[in-house]
């Protein structure tokens, strides 16, 4: 890991080595605690500016709400919080970890600690490697089910969701694939371990919608993206085997960015490279995040 100088935490900016927290924090025993994941990019203009920060921190704010935390700051402050901290840190480029956790106290379910907030930023390149985003990668269905929301509150960026997501990953690459794609509890395609799926099939792009997926910052990007370009996309229900027969599939997430996949469970997809539609949606998305899109220049806040 590429450490930076300094975390936010709390309110105040302390040194990364020095950013700790007891053995007993709440959220580390439990798993009760919010987050997001957001990128910083440098523009060709030379500005550096953060993608869809109002987006991804409205919904750190949304997941808390669904977990009944109160974050002891405004939302205002954590916008400008997470400015500061890629400023302070001297970074053109970063990804964002905004965190959201019950601190030490009390022990037990029901628990009331205090709800604490840290900001880290640091470089992180891509997520599933270079090559994953130019050539594809290689997925496998995974045999963990993406939970149902009455099971655990899917619309919620969870930490202690994220056991789903590990054990699913882990599954995947043990066995030689990057990536696991999870199926819902009624078998439908539901997204990767920590991405959204599309797929694109006689110029026709559909991505799973209803209970279990999370609604990603970027999987909206996509969809609005391949509106400004007269492609309409479907929120319906996704199987296996659609992918298997599908002209393309792709990925998106903060982390991943956009990021083809190229063969499911041992069947090649497509011609086993980016289509036309993904790799329009890898250039739309390049241009928005590095401000070469004049329309969607409000999705960016500068440093």
């Amino acid at each position: 890991m590429d450490k930076s100088s300094w975390i936010w935490l709390d309110g105040k900016f302390v040194p990364w080595d020095e950013a700790n927290v007891h053995v007993l924090t709440h959220t580390l025993h439990y798993g009760l605690g919010v987050f997001e994941g957001i990128r910083c990019y440098r523009g060709d203009d030379g500005r550096s500016a953060v993608f869809r920060l109002r987006e991804h921190n409205r919904r750190l704010y949304d997941s808390a709400r669904i977990l009944g935390l109160t974050i002891p700051f405004a939302e205002r402050e954590i916008d400008d919080a997470c400015v500061e901290t890629v400023r302070k840190n001297g970074l053109d480029e970063c990804y964002l970890r905004p965190l959201v956790f019950l601190g030490d106290g009390e022990m037990g379910l029901a628990a009331e600690n205090p709800v604490r907030v840290a900001i880290a930023a640091w470089r992180w390149g891509a997520y599933l490697g270079a090559d994953g985003q130019t050539k594809g990668i290689r997925a496998k269905t995974s045999s963990f089910h993406r939970f149902h929301s009455n099971t655990l509150m899917s619309k919620a960026k969870t930490v202690g969701n994220y056991v789903n997501s590990i054990l699913a990953s882990h599954e995947a690459r043990s066995g030689g694939f990057q990536e696991a794609i999870m199926l819902d509890t009624e078998g439908f395609v539901a997204e990767g371990s920590g991405e959204n799926i599309f797929i694109v099939r006689d110029g026709v792009v559909k991505t799973p919608g209803g209970h279990s997926i999370l609604p990603g910052i970027t999987r909206d990007t996509i969809i609005r993206l391949l509106a400004d370009e007269g492609i309409t996309v479907l929120e319906e229900r996704i199987t296996r085997d659609e992918i298997y027969i599908a002209d393309e599939t792709f990925m998106t997430g903060t982390a991943v960015e956009i990021t083809p996949v190229r063969e499911l469970d041992g069947r090649a997809i497509g011609r086993e490279t980016p289509g036309p539609i993904t790799q329009r949606m890898q250039r739309a998305y390049l241009d928005a995040v590095r401000g070469r899109n004049a329309k969607h220049r409000d999705w960016l806040v500068y440093l």
